[in-house]
């Protein structure tokens, strides 16, 4: 019975002690309105957040409604939002899941401060962590990506997480359970749903069991990395000291009988460097290249000899900066990753752009480009503007917080301000009708998902 197996995967999990407020995040879904059921029938402490991203017109107003009918026959504390997700989507450049996957997070942690509660549920069920582990096998990813779905990932829960969509469905018929359907989830526009709807039936048809059997096999996975997170932790504790806040890790203590460049990988993975960095560091590892540097969004890698030392971004000094190559497709550096993208003026089609992307005219630009905290005294001429405006004048005249300000970039070339990275662009190097050839520059937002 799900019921009886809800409370013992909890009690297995260790996923709710008896003093915890869980907050469930409800869509009005079967997955998540029988979540809700289970949490009544269990003597849970718990409340309920709905968000209404109004992106389904009529639809996602029914269910708001029904989340509150059921919130209210339950008597249980019920919080509920209405987003202009469609806007947010414009203004930032974010895709629609990752423009609701923030705005949600960033809600339930706000409720979570003013309102005392410590955890938050989620109602993923077996079969979306398959899914993703196919999602992230299509799209490439290590060990860590076939993993599925965390159970626990800090305040995150997910009590579902042993159960199938058709266990839950089946709970739903048998105990009366009211739900709202999601048009969305039956178009194949998004690849999960590619995944749910084409493939996964297709490998059903050739193995019953599919479900099962895959089930065990991210468990299996999940053992697999949790060995290797303690090894890994392990060697870090042989390889690495601390020298104030500058961590060193001596590369020659390593043992020559494992795969050095994945060891390092996962060393220097805790401060942001993807395969790509850490593929180019070991190479000059191997070279002998001391001195160079590479970035993260948050931290820099000097290479010392043998020695790799990660320093902290915020502790660089105000000085500090970063030279950009005509071939550079991506760089990270002081806590912003920047994409690169040559295009032809045919490629683009600039109605409304984004703060986080700027469009240059790439005949203007002269490389390398410089990327460095701004400073008193810089000044540009900004876009629809004829002369020039400090810098400070602008941030203070558009009221950035002091932390922000502290952090802002801008980007050089020859000695020129181009942009004012997130805010505005130089009014020079800006399209015109003889434009041949773009320098796309997109300051990448946040993608890393809350789990």
């Amino acid at each position: 019975m799900l019921t009886d197996s809800f409370n013992r995967y909890i009690e297995e999990n260790n996923l709710i002690h008896k003093d915890d407020k869980v907050l469930l995040a409800v869509s009005g879904g079967v997955d998540s309105m029988v979540m809700m059921d289970l949490f009544s029938k269990s003597g849970f402490i718990f409340g309920v957040a709905h968000c209404n991203f109004c992106l389904r017109g009529k639809e996602s107003d029914e269910d708001e409604e029904m989340v509150e009918r059921e919130t209210d026959k339950l008597g249980i504390e019920h919080f509920n939002i209405r987003f202009d997700t469609q806007s947010e989507i414009e203004s930032s450049g974010e895709s629609v899941q990752m423009v609701a996957r923030r705005l949600r997070y960033e809600w339930f942690d706000k409720i979570c401060s003013e309102h005392g509660y410590n955890k938050i549920a989620i109602a993923h069920h077996s079969d979306d962590s398959i899914e993703t582990f196919f999602i992230n096998l299509i799209r490439g990813t290590g060990l860590r990506g076939l993993t599925g779905i965390n159970v626990i990932y800090k305040r995150i829960i997910r009590p579902l997480l042993f159960a199938t969509r058709k266990e839950i469905s089946e709970y739903a018929v048998n105990n009366k359970v009211r739900y709202g359907e999601d048009s969305s989830n039956r178009s194949t526009k998004y690849l999960r749903n590619k995944i749910r709807l084409r493939l996964i039936p297709k490998i059903k048809e050739i193995s019953p069991n599919f479900g099962r059997t895959m089930t065990h096999n991210v468990e299996r996975l999940s053992m697999a990395l949790q060995f290797i997170d303690t090894t890994i932790n392990k060697i870090r504790e042989h390889v690495s000291q601390k020298y104030g806040s500058n961590i060193i890790i001596n590369t020659e203590l390593i043992d020559k009988d494992l795969d050095i460049n994945y060891i390092i990988y996962e060393l220097l993975r805790p401060y942001g460097f993807n395969t790509e960095v850490v593929h180019d560091l070991c190479r000059s590892l191997t070279d002998n290249n001391s001195g160079t540097k590479f970035h993260s969004y948050s931290h820099i890698a000097y290479l010392d000899r043998k020695k790799i030392i990660i320093k902290n971004l915020n502790e660089v000094s105000e000085n500090y900066s970063v030279e950009i190559g005509e071939s550079a497709e991506q760089e990270f550096c002081m806590g912003g990753a920047l994409r690169f993208e040559k295009l032809e003026i045919e490629d683009v089609e600039i109605i409304k752009t984004p703060d986080n992307i700027a469009y240059l005219d790439a005949d203007l630009i002269t490389y390398p480009l410089t990327v460095r905290k701004w400073k008193e005294g810089d000044s540009f001429v900004p876009f629809g503007m004829a002369g020039r405006k400090k810098v400070s004048d602008l941030l203070i005249n558009e009221k950035v917080p002091v932390p922000e300000k502290d952090k802002q970039l801008v980007i050089e070339s020859a000695g020129n301000i181009i942009w004012l990275v997130g805010r505005r662009t130089d009014n020079r190097y800006r399209i015109t009708e003889k434009t041949r050839n773009i320098l796309k520059i997109t300051k990448v937002l946040n993608e890393e998902q809350t789990d």
